[in-house]
């Protein structure tokens, strides 16, 4: 049985969860995906609790159905060592801060340079531009810069947490992908490639449509009674 990204090959650079979990979803559909870990010790979830018989369950969903192959990036050569894999790849998923991959070799530019109609995939809390581009962040700092925290029931100074971390797969995971499928669409019609800036804190904005649909009725309205 064919499935839809049988001809696809992406090499995926992200760790923890929200690339991760967007090259599990083109890999259930068929993708071939090849994950690049650090040697020795391999990306941090293989560390994550709960445990079984020595294995992440975590790093273990998330990375079903992948190769996984070991390379310092920070080595001399590295970039040339993994040329054949970049000319070969349809897709490429990062996850490092704004500037870490050009800084390695292996930048946009760089890499269209390798392979012109390259789908190059770069998931980041704030996106490559702005003025939080280098800030740290975590789902629930996402959430809150959005304003979805303030919407959430609770009181203001203590609002309720979200069950299920919003920002990494409804702000990373899912854009990432239905971006990806879209820039591989257009490929086929164009023969280009992109570059894809997934933003987490701008994609969970989606998350607050029924708070922005009320406060542009309220705001309409009272522009409407304004006295002159």
């Amino acid at each position: 049985m064919t499935r839809p990204l049988d001809d696809i090959f992406v090499l995926d650079f992200s760790t923890l969860l929200p690339g991760p979990l967007a090259t599990l979803m083109l890999a259930e559909a068929g993708a071939e995906v090849v994950k690049l870990e650090r040697p020795g010790t391999g990306e941090d979830m293989r560390r994550f609790e709960p445990q079984l018989d020595a294995k992440s369950l975590g790093y273990t969903l998330l990375n079903r159905g992948k190769k996984s192959i070991a390379l310092d990036l920070k080595d001399a050569g590295s970039v040339e060592a993994l040329r054949p894999l970049i000319e070969k790849a349809d897709v490429i998923v990062e996850q490092f801060r704004p500037g870490v991959m050009e800084r390695l070799g292996l930048g946009y530019e760089a890499v269209r340079k390798m392979n012109p109609d390259i789908i190059y995939c770069s998931i980041t809390g704030y996106g490559q531009s702005g003025p939080k581009r280098l800030v740290a962040g975590h789902d629930m700092n996402y959430l809150g810069d959005a304003g979805v925290l303030s919407i959430s029931s609770g009181p203001v100074d203590n609002p309720t947490v979200p069950p299920a971390l919003m920002a990494d797969v409804g702000g990373g995971s899912y854009p990432a992908v239905v971006n990806i499928l879209l820039a591989l669409r257009n490929r086929d019609r164009t023969g280009e490639g992109a570059h894809l800036d997934i933003a987490m804190a701008e994609g969970v904005f989606a998350f607050a449509y029924w708070a922005m649909r009320r406060a542009l009725f309220w705001t309409n309205r009272c522009q409407m009674v304004r006295p002159v």
